[in-house]
This record gives structure tokens, sequence and C-alpha cells, in this order.
């Protein structure tokens, strides 16, 4: 992969790549973020960010932060999520990085197939698996899973008996049994099927 930051008629064309993290989860925000990377440092080890074990994950975030021209990492609240539902949400979380950013780009790359609909000064274009493809992409892959994770382990400081630090709110076995004894939170995503189940169960 190369970095997208060229040159065309003597004018630098700036590329931002933009990724998600945290669609798939039972709980929590989701998050995005927007990364213009540096052509002038560049950085080793950018792909995608589950490809990368999770120590090596936050050691390239760090650099991703030092060495970029521009950065943001966003997100959508759970009650976004569950007025809007996921996508949207997710959608908007993107939009929000990119607005985030203190140097505006001249181009968007997103990972996958969904147009966030960003306002008309930017171009925009999806790249399915996008983050295997472009560095900027799989930067803001990277930050963007960092940044969930570690909101992750916050919540585990708060709620450790649930273990959000180990399965990042993912409907794992651990995780269903915690919500079938110990219940619902206010950070679990009520419009997810499996926690409306969970609900339902408790009420009965």
């Amino acid at each position: 992969m190369q970095i997208d930051l060229f040159l065309t008629e003597d004018k630098v064309i700036l590329i931002a790549g933009v990724d998600e993290a945290g669609r798939g989860p039972l709980c929590g925000d989701v998050y995005a973020a927007a990364v213009i990377l540096d052509e002038d440092h560049g950085i080793e080890g950018l792909t995608d960010s589950k490809k990368i074990s999770e120590k090596k994950r936050y050691i390239i975030a760090e650099e991703i932060k030092k060495k970029a021209k521009a950065w943001c990492i966003a997100s959508a609240s759970v009650e976004e999520i569950d007025r809007l539902n996921i996508l949207q949400a997710t959608l908007l979380a993107m939009r929000r990085a990119v607005a985030g950013l203190q140097i505006a780009p001249h181009l968007v790359r997103v990972d996958g197939n969904q147009n966030p609909k960003f306002p008309a000064q930017y171009q925009c274009k999806t790249v399915v698996k996008g983050d295997l493809l472009h560095e900027e992409i799989s930067a803001a892959s990277i930050l963007a899973k960092t940044a969930r994770d570690l909101s992750m382990i916050e919540l585990d400081q708060q709620y450790p008996e649930y273990g959000f630090a180990k399965h990042k709110g993912y409907g794992t076995k651990v995780h269903m049994d915690a919500i079938q004894n110990l219940g619902v939170l206010e950070t679990h995503r009520r419009s997810f099927a499996p926690i409306q189940k969970a609900l339902a169960m408790h009420k009965t």
C-alpha cells in the first residue's frame, strides 16, 4: 500500500481515510475515525486493525496520532444507535470524524460500501475492504478500534462482573450469561434483538 497524498497540477491533494468500529457489539457507542497521513512520516504495519494484535494496535495508534497530518475520533451514542439504527448512527459518527479534522481533505475514502453523505465540499469514495488497500483507511481503522476498545475497558471498571474488557461488548456466552443473571445496563443497545429478548425475559 502507498500513502494517498499526491500532486495534481502542482497542488497537494489531501485524502482522508475513514473507518468505524463497534457496529456488532450489544453495548456501547459506535466509533469512527478519520485520518490524513503525511507522506514524509511513514508508519509501518498499517493494515486492517483486526489483523493486528491488541498490544500492537495501541502502539501504532499512538504513532498515527503523532505522525498524521490530521486525525479525529468521533462516536455516536447508544441513544443515537437505538433511535436511528446502527447503520445510520455509524454514518453519523463518520461524518463527525471528518468534520473534526483540523485540515479539510479534498477526498474522503470510506471503508465499505455505504456513503455517509458528507457535506458537498467533500468528494467521497467508498472502498470495499479499503482497510487492506489504502493506508489512510487502515490508520482510521486502528484509531477507531483502539478508541472503542478503551471505552469497553473503562466500562469494565464500572461493571467488572460483565467482562467487558475481554469480550468488548460482543454477544459472547460470558456476556449473555451476565445479562441473564445481572440484567441489562443503560449502555446496552435496546434496539438489538438479544437485548430486546433479555428485557422481555426479565419482565416475565
